[in-house]
């Protein structure tokens, strides 16, 4: 009896032995993968660090006017007819995303939301929508995943709404820094994000911020994530209408029929398959990047 209640517990030893090196195996190739993943962005990132900040866009300066001093022609003399200097058309510029876009033909843009961990590629796989959720921008395993862009939603040409979906990561990553736009002290100082493609920039303006969830197929509800496109008045007024009704706070911020709009989705845990949603609308648009092959 005793030789089998040792044996027995030599075997449990043994199996709980290789349990904890499969888990310690399994934790410590995590921790590479996303190690490597990170320093993959790090790279990415520091091939764009050249590139000067962009402000939203704004009013041309009004030019100064004429010295008071400046000398009257005399009485019946005909003023010189002044022709305006040609405006000079402005050389595009160096994409400053261009090494990723090469580098990954399945990024579709790369987002940015000043003064937060949120400056990262966005990836659009039609083919598989979930083929980054647990991948890094080289395709290698990565718990956190990249931003994804939704199937449905589309940069060239553009839909009315470009969907993003990321994780929630306890670390901050990915999209783990947007649930802080529930406080609206904090929507203030973050406004505004940047959304750069292979051409150009689009500046955006938080409009909404709420909680939602994804419903079953046949809750006759609200879904922010099935509009993508709004051909007609109705359309666009569904979307805007319960947007503006489920924010958390009045944004100020408004909409027409013909604007587009960015919303980016995360998991939220105040419901089962919760989801925390900011929703931004487009301010500007410039053509600004030089082509790249």
């Amino acid at each position: 009896m005793k030789k089998t209640a040792k044996t027995l517990f030599i075997i449990l030893v043994i199996l709980g032995i290789c349990c904890l090196s499969v888990a310690g195996g399994i934790l410590l190739y995590r921790y590479q993968s996303d190690r490597q993943s990170r320093e993959t962005l790090e790279a990415l990132r520091a091939s764009a660090e050249n590139y000067l900040s962009v402000e939203p866009p704004g009013e041309e300066p009004l030019r100064p006017l004429p010295d008071s001093a400046a000398e009257v022609p005399p009485s019946g003399e005909e003023e010189a007819q002044s022709t305006p200097a040609p405006t000079a058309t402005p050389e595009p510029l160096e994409n400053p995303y261009q090494d990723s876009f090469l580098a990954n033909e399945d990024m579709a843009a790369w987002l940015v939301v000043p003064d937060t961990r949120i400056d990262y590629p966005v990836m659009w796989t039609p083919r598989d929508e979930n083929y980054y959720l647990r991948r890094g921008f080289d395709g290698q395993a990565d718990q956190n995943g990249c931003l994804i862009l939704d199937t449905d939603s589309c940069v060239d040409p553009i839909t009315t709404n470009l969907i993003i979906h990321g994780h929630n990561m306890k670390s901050g990553a990915m999209f783990g820094d947007l649930d802080k736009y529930r406080e609206e002290s904090f929507f203030q100082d973050h406004r505004v994000m940047y959304l750069h493609t292979k051409d150009g920039l689009r500046t955006y303006e938080v409009i909404a911020v709420f909680r939602s969830q994804v419903f079953k197929k046949t809750d006759q509800v609200f879904k922010f994530y099935q509009f993508f496109q709004a051909d007609t008045q109705e359309e666009f007024d569904d979307f805007y209408t319960n947007i503006k009704e489920l924010s958390l706070y009045d944004t100020g911020v408004t909409a027409e029929f013909g604007d587009r709009f960015l919303t980016l989705s995360t998991c939220s845990y105040h419901v089962d398959r919760g989801r925390f949603v900011v929703v931004a609308r487009e301010t500007g648009c410039e053509s600004i990047y030089a082509p790249f092959h």
